[in-house]
């Protein structure tokens, strides 16, 4: 609680210093207004950016994160900007109205620009983003960058013409200036820009985009700042970059994880060639077209217009790739996906699916193998691979809607890029879940199949090796019994009633043979008298107590579909019985184009990680025999849910 109560002041406090830096602005520029255009404060002065922009940023980082150290520097360095630029205005007030104390706020200002200058171009290099050195090496080069200020200071106190001003911007010329100090200042600005370097090599792929994203515009604010000391460049040029930079700040530090900065270096060279080669063209174009119509500058324009758009695509499409291949990746997540997508329409099978999606996965996280598991539901694996995985892969688990499907391993130099990694996975996994998917119907049809013709084999021997003996012992029996009625006709009796005995035992044996292909329940009763009756059959004893209901007219569904749909019940009841420990169950039939079956009990559910057995197999199987599905898995209020979707259209009457 302590700690939060001391956050919570801290970030308050930051706010009410960067509103303070805010309102000193605001106040020197209406200073401004009662003094000599020559000896006022210009509005556009590089320390207001800096004040305006710097000082709200550092106070947003520093009330995510109150001890962050670049905050702190951020905010200390936009404060003494503010000050620097009311001082501007301050001290030529006082000076005019002859008050004392004008000469100690000129060298206020001195010492106050030259904080805000080089503690941000030469401190927040060797910092930047964790507030740590990135090696102890480091240590003396962060000295000389505290003192830089300091020197020039002293500096400007003994040869206060040293600085200069251009559009009343100061400026400070390291060809003009002692060559220690220029020497000391160039000298730590690349020992600077080196640190920034070598924690980019060394740092994970969340930790280098959030260097990317400072390096970008950091470099050309560097660049632009001290080539402004020594040559007159434009205002509005400094300053966007002077304020891009802490806006990159912010997101590198607070949001870095939504962005890419690939994404943004890849366009920005992307559009700025197609710039470059439309412009070309369109001049061309328009040149030449004022060479053959003279005197008709609409004309000419247009011809370069139409030419220009005419190559603006194909030029875009050449450049993205000439940009991909340069920067090593393609790093948008969406181009990714897409790519993907293309690929695997291509694919003749789940199989060649899995090989294309891990060639594409290797190519993306530049690994040196890939390896792609897809897990079904029976425990068997199956893989592609491309590449060499190498030893300690990384592994990012597959996961659709909640449900394991397989997982991804990867073998790479260096630190993975976990947020590529991540998205890859959720894509892999829709197509694991359809591989996975096509296996299970494809053994479905493979179980169906086999189950068919072990049907046919059973009919085939109940067929000849039952009923087929039988009828011909009959005939016998019967043969032997009109021989014996013509010369013992009490004999005769004895063989009548065998025969009888046997033809009884041969029409209980063809019943069983004929309910075995139809339950006659069905014929008798229809779907919902028959599934009536089987709930019945389960609620004796100490059976749970079965509710039908039904929803539609179920009188004329096909042949196949009513079979199904109770065998599909009758495997769901009796595992009811058997297994839930239950006291109710719950059938519904809902006939809405399709049939659509659902079983629910109030018992213990279904264990966690159990296997499907031949009852749940047999029954997905029936459903996906007439093209639907059949699911099993936890009731949305406990217990154990059976769903099964038949399709009526395919299925025979």
């Amino acid at each position: 609680m302590e700690t939060a109560e001391h956050e919570r002041r801290a970030g308050r406090a930051s706010s009410l210093v960067a509103l303070a830096a805010v309102a000193a602005v605001a106040a020197s520029l209406l200073l401004g207004l009662w003094l000599p255009a020559g000896r006022r404060m210009v509005w556009w002065h590089p320390e207001i950016v800096i004040a305006v922009f710097w000082s709200p940023v550092a106070a947003l980082l520093l009330r995510h994160r109150p001890g962050l150290r670049v905050g702190r520097l951020m905010l200390a360095a936009g404060s003494s900007a503010a000050v620097y630029v009311l001082v501007l205005n301050l001290g030529p007030w006082f000076d005019l109205r002859g008050w004392p104390g004008a000469g100690l706020l000129t060298w206020l200002g001195t010492w106050l620009w030259a904080v805000d200058t080089f503690a941000l171009t030469l401190v927040l290099p060797l910092i930047f983003p964790d507030g740590r050195l990135v090696s102890r090496r480091f240590l003396p080069v962060l000295a000389v960058a505290l003192a830089v200020p300091v020197i020039v200071c002293v500096h400007l106190t003994v040869d206060p013409g040293a600085r200069r001003f251009h559009n009343g911007v100061s400026v400070y010329p390291f060809q003009d200036i002692p060559l220690a100090i220029s020497a000391t200042i160039l000298g730590t600005l690349a020992l600077g820009l080196l640190s920034v370097f070598v924690r980019f090599l060394r740092s994970p792929p969340d930790v280098r985009r959030q260097i990317a994203w400072v390096i970008y515009p950091g470099v050309l604010a560097q660049a632009i700042i001290y080539f402004g000391e020594t040559t007159p460049i434009g205002d509005p040029l400094r300053n966007i970059t002077i304020a891009a930079v802490p806006v990159c700040i912010a997101i590198a530090i607070t949001r870095y994880r939504l962005y890419d900065i690939d994404v943004v270096v890849g366009r920005t060279l992307v559009y700025a060639g197609l710039i470059a080669v439309l412009s070309g063209v369109y001049f061309a174009l328009a040149g030449a077209a004022g060479l053959v119509i003279p005197g008709d500058g609409p004309l000419a324009g247009l011809a370069g217009a139409v030419g220009a758009g005419a190559v603006f695509e194909p030029t875009r499409r050449r450049l993205q790739s000439g940009v991909d291949g340069l920067l090593h990746s393609e790093r948008d997540p969406y181009r990714i996906a897409d790519k993907l997508n293309r690929r695997l329409q291509t694919a003749a099978d789940p199989s060649a699916a899995l090989a294309v999606a891990a060639e594409v996965a290797r190519a993306a996280l530049h690994a040196t193998g890939v390896v792609i598991e897809v897990l079904d539901r029976e425990g068997r694996t199956a893989s592609a691979e491309d590449g060499v995985l190498g030893d300690g892969p990384h592994l990012v688990p597959l996961v659709w809607h909640g449900e394991p499907v397989g997982r991804l391993l990867f073998g790479v130099t260096r630190t993975p890029d976990a947020r590529l990694s991540g998205i890859l996975a959720r894509n892999l996994a829709e197509l694991a879940n359809a591989a996975r998917l096509a296996a299970d119907v494809q053994r479905s049809r493979e179980r169906i199949l086999r189950t068919r013709e072990e049907e046919r084999r059973r009919l085939r021997r109940d067929l000849h090796d039952g009923l087929g003996p039988t009828l011909a012992s009959l005939a016998m029996t019967v043969d032997a019994a009109r021989i014996t009625l013509q010369t013992d006709p009490a004999a005769a009796d004895a063989l009548l009633e065998r025969l009888r005995t046997t033809m009884g035992q041969t029409i209980g044996g063809i019943r069983e043979l004929v309910y075995g292909l139809r339950p006659p329940a069905l014929d008798e009763l229809g779907l919902a008298g028959a599934i009536e009756a089987l709930g019945g059959v389960v609620a004796t004893e100490d059976g749970p107590r079965v509710d039908v209901q039904v929803d539609g007219d179920l009188a004329d569904l096909p042949a196949a579909a009513e079979v199904a749909a109770y065998r599909i019940v009758q495997e769901a009841l009796t595992n009811v019985h058997r297994h839930a420990k239950a006291g109710k169950a719950v059938v519904r039939l809902h006939l809405n184009g399709d049939l659509h079956v659902t079983v629910g009990d109030d018992g213990v559910g279904v264990p966690a990680g159990v296997r499907s057995g031949i009852g749940m197999s047999s029954m997905r199987e029936r459903a996906a025999e007439l093209g639907g599905s059949c699911t099993v898995g936890p009731g949305p209020e406990g217990g154990t849910l059976v769903r099964a979707r038949l399709p009526l259209n395919g299925a025979p009457a």
